[in-house]
């Protein structure tokens, strides 16, 4: 163990000489971890103690909470916790001797029957930030004199530990503000929406050092969890109705909610249910001037959230929901530039688009077939019934070709009256058989069959000797064009 500090041989007189340089000492350290051991080795310089403590008071909660604790000369580290009911010498309005056998509940485990306390508030103006607190070495009793100096120490450690935490406050906005540009950064690099949610969520949780976070998005009057990261989220994809208070508070108000230590039988079970958090907020995601949905944070243990944390998790939702409006943009722009508008099925960009991909695995061995149709007597048809009757037929041919398609497949409009399947892991026997299932739905069908639609139906197989993926659609359309000349038998028949 260390050796304790012992007081030199000074007068009184001079003791108070040193607090000048003390106070130099300890208003020059701004970093508050070094700046209470600082306090703690300036106060030994004045004092005889074996015992020293610094207490603050939470600003949000009010508790007192250890911050610097040592006894013996030996600095006890992480800070001690000071749980259960306060003692009286807590919070004193001014100095005070607690007297020989009277301890501070920070010194209970030492022995006080011949030994004294003090305590001094850390007063700053008309606020009190928190306390120091001395006991005595074996066989000293403090007297008033002693009592002025911790307060002198005091009243000097006020000013330092004030200074301390607009410096550590102004750095810690600072680092937010540039951490907040980078996040906002990253988010506006991707367009792609699952990517952007899982940056949110990453970003969150490192902000605010949560356990979870989690992005719900509205789909009408239904929630959804878009996505989650952490242990304690909810499960993704699942979706259930938006408890009425929380809907009202973040569409009408735009107001975050906050559960936590003093609020959290208020969270509402539906809520409650998806995640076992013992404190959790939530800010509203709007885009122009509507909610979208909303970010939120989650931690395990009981906590309690600062207006500072709340005010942090607001200006990432603010990025967020830009972040999150311009992805769900780019998807249904995207949709609609890879989808024909006539039919609902995918494009000519969007079948190369999966060509390309197929033709790629399938030069490492797996399976692919087209089918390219083409309707008979369209033209006469369109001519004669009108173009909109025309239409009504184009839409009702991409119908059946979609619901004989499997999802993994492809079904698309080549344009005009010509159709496109792409068939994955299939081979020409596979082909065969859903051209088969597609001409006898045309024929049917209640409004294809009766005026006598039908359609030529051309298929190829990939072929290593085939150079790009367009040379699967000529092969087919060489099919096709084969059976309407009569070269080779129908497929259907």
């Amino acid at each position: 163990m260390r050796q304790v500090p012992t007081l030199p041989s000074d007068t009184l007189k001079e003791r108070y000489a040193v607090l000048l340089d003390i106070g130099r000492t300890i208003t020059g350290t701004l970093m508050p971890e070094e700046l209470y051991a600082t306090i703690y080795r300036q106060t030994a310089r004045v004092l005889r103690m074996e015992g020293f403590c610094i207490t603050l008071f939470d600003a949000s909660s009010g508790e007192p909470r250890c911050v610097f604790h040592a006894t013996g000369g030996a600095i006890r580290t992480p800070p001690v916790s000071l749980g259960g009911p306060e003692d009286p010498s807590d919070r004193p309005s001014s100095p005070v001797i607690l007297g020989r056998g009277r301890t501070a509940r920070f010194f209970q485990d030492l022995e006080a029957v011949d030994r004294s306390t003090m305590v001094a508030p850390l007063r700053r103006e008309s606020h009190v930030l928190g306390t120091i607190s001395v006991l005595s070495p074996h066989g000293v009793v403090y007297d008033t004199s002693e009592l002025e100096l911790l307060e002198a120490v005091a009243d000097l450690a006020a000013v330092a530990i004030r200074n301390a935490h607009i410096v550590a406050e102004v750095e810690r906005s600072r680092m937010e503000a540039e951490r907040l540009e980078e996040i906002g950064l990253a988010l506006s690099s991707s367009l792609e929406l699952t990517r952007v949610l899982e940056r949110v969520t990453r970003a969150a949780r490192d902000l605010t050092n949560a356990d979870a976070s989690t992005v719900w998005l509205l789909r009408g009057d239904m929630v959804e969890v878009a996505y989650g990261s952490g242990a304690i989220a909810p499960k993704r994809g699942l979706v259930f109705p938006i408890p009425v208070e929380v809907y009202e508070r973040m569409r009408l108000r735009r107001q975050p909610l906050v559960f936590d230590n003093a609020s959290l039988d208020k969270l509402p079970a539906s809520l409650r249910e998806l995640s076992p958090n013992r404190a959790s907020m939530a800010v509203p995601l709007i885009s122009d001037d509507q909610l979208i949905g909303a970010l939120s944070i989650a931690h395990a243990k009981d906590r309690s959230y600062s207006a500072d944390e709340v005010r942090l998790l607001e200006r990432l939702g603010f990025q967020a929901s830009v972040a999150v409006a311009n992805a769900r943009l780019h998807e249904e722009v995207l949709s609609l530039s890879l989808t024909d508008p006539l039919t609902g099925l995918p494009n000519r960009r969007h079948l190369d688009l999966f060509l390309d991909k197929e033709v790629a695995a399938a030069r490492r061995g797996r399976k692919v077939a087209v089918l390219l149709f083409d309707l008979d007597r369209f033209k006469e048809y369109n001519d004669s019934a009108g173009h909109e009757a025309g239409d009504e037929a184009l839409r009702a041919f991409g119908l059946v070709l979609a619901s004989q398609t499997r999802a993994m497949n492809l079904a698309a409009r080549l344009g005009g009256d010509e159709f496109v399947t792409v068939l994955t892991d299939s081979d020409r026997r596979g082909a065969v058989a859903h051209a088969q299932r597609v001409a006898r739905s045309v024929e049917s069908h209640p409004l294809l069959g009766p005026i006598g639609m039908r359609a030529s139906i051309g298929i190829s197989t990939f072929l290593q000797r085939m150079a790009t993926p367009a040379d699967l659609i000529r092969a087919a359309d060489v099919d096709m064009y084969r059976r309407k000349n009569g070269r080779a038998k129908a497929i259907w028949a």
